[in-house]
């Protein structure tokens, strides 16, 4: 009979990252395993830190929206808006209409932009190249419209303070729409690719699985908080710009799997499409920009908070001003940051095998988590 004691094995700590394609390159994971178990997990964060919240302390308040660009470069038009939103509270400025109307524009695509490559990659996460090549093909056509209106397709810098850069130019609006006819029809092939494959269910559907009070307790938001079934949006229940008047559904998971973190992306996007359409229907003629912004803005003694919805979630600034050209203190609420800090206690117990399945559905970027 063989002895229980004789079987037992060492545990064996493994680096996962910052190498590993996986983890963007600039995220390590040290793994303790016992066999193909994990029984302890420790993210190390760091390796892309540029210090953007302390360079904000000698830079203008207009310089802040080109720095805000490089957190979530994956959809920087949120890191301008919530950087805007907070300064202009410092300011007392109030955004023409118009302006308010294609912020929400921009945002809505750019959050489109941000799950088709969240899409596209956790599909080869997984093992499926093919969803890669098609989320590809559609988010270019969304990069263009970018290109078309401020002249950049990643860092845009086109939110700027007291409204937008710059005006629509002649044709972008009936571009915008042949874009949205057009994308309906290919989520429907997104699902019939991956989202109901049998495989991507089975690698997805019980794994990494966070419950409601855990996601709540993590701090977590975005997807991530709505996949575990937390009806919470900042769009709906703290509103900004426009969004009260806007008619939308936020889509939400029922046990918080990988796959339900997957599909309240997918079904964003579909929502997302929703309001772009309501904006172009109702956009309003006039200006773009606030009368009587500064060139070298500076807000009286005061502290400011704003919080919009990213596509990773709750994107915070909080800033103090003590009446000079720049902030005296300014501090970023990541969600990245925070929504990573869960996989230390959700990959405890789970398999080697699953751990990328776990780490891509987070849909974390990496300039957003170090900053």
């Amino acid at each position: 009979m063989i002895n229980e004691q004789d079987l037992k094995t060492d545990e064996l700590f493994v680096n996962l990252g910052p190498q590993h394609p996986s983890t963007h390159g600039v995220l390590r994971i040290g793994l303790t395993l016992h066999g193909e178990v994990i029984t302890k997990a420790e993210p190390d964060v760091g390796y892309l830190h540029r210090g953007t919240e302390k360079l904000s302390e000698v830079r203008g308040y207009h310089h802040l929206v080109v720095i805000s660009d490089r957190w979530d470069y994956v959809s920087a038009m949120p890191n301008n808006l919530v950087v805007c939103l907070a300064s202009e509270k410092l300011m007392g400025v109030q955004v023409p209409e118009r302006a308010n109307f294609l912020r929400v524009v921009m945002c809505e695509l750019n959050r489109i932009a941000s799950h088709l490559l969240f899409f596209g990659t956790y599909g080869i996460d997984i093992g499926a190249v093919t969803p890669f090549l098609y989320a590809f093909r559609e988010r270019e056509m969304i990069l263009d419209l970018f290109e078309m209106v401020c002249g950049a397709r990643m860092t845009y810098n086109y939110i700027r303070l007291g409204g937008v850069m710059v005006d629509l130019p002649e044709g972008w609006e009936k571009k915008c729409r042949e874009f949205l006819d057009y994308f309906k029809e290919r989520l429907k092939e997104y699902d019939n690719l991956l989202t109901f494959n049998p495989i991507f269910l089975d690698r997805t559907k019980e794994v990494g699985i966070i419950p409601r009070d855990q996601a709540i307790s993590w701090g977590l938001s975005g997807p991530n908080l709505r996949g575990s079934g937390v009806l919470y949006d900042a769009r709906k229940f703290e509103p900004y710009c426009l969004y009260d008047k806007l008619q939308f559904d936020v889509p939400l998971g029922e046990k918080g799997s990988c796959w339900d973190r997957y599909y309240c992306r997918v079904r964003e996007m579909v929502e997302s499409v929703k309001i772009v359409e309501q904006c172009l229907d109702r956009l309003p003629t006039g200006d773009v920009t606030a009368k009587g912004v500064a060139k070298v803005p500076k807000p009286l003694p005061g502290e400011a908070y704003a919080h919009v919805e990213g596509a990773r979630g709750d994107l915070g600034i909080y800033m103090v001003s003590d009446g000079g050209a720049s902030p005296y203190r300014m501090h970023v609420r990541a969600p990245s940051f925070i929504n990573l800090a869960i996989l230390q206690d959700i990959l405890v117990g789970s398999k080697i095998a699953d751990i990328i399945a776990v780490l891509g559905s987070i849909d974390i970027v990496l300039g957003e988590v170090d900053r």
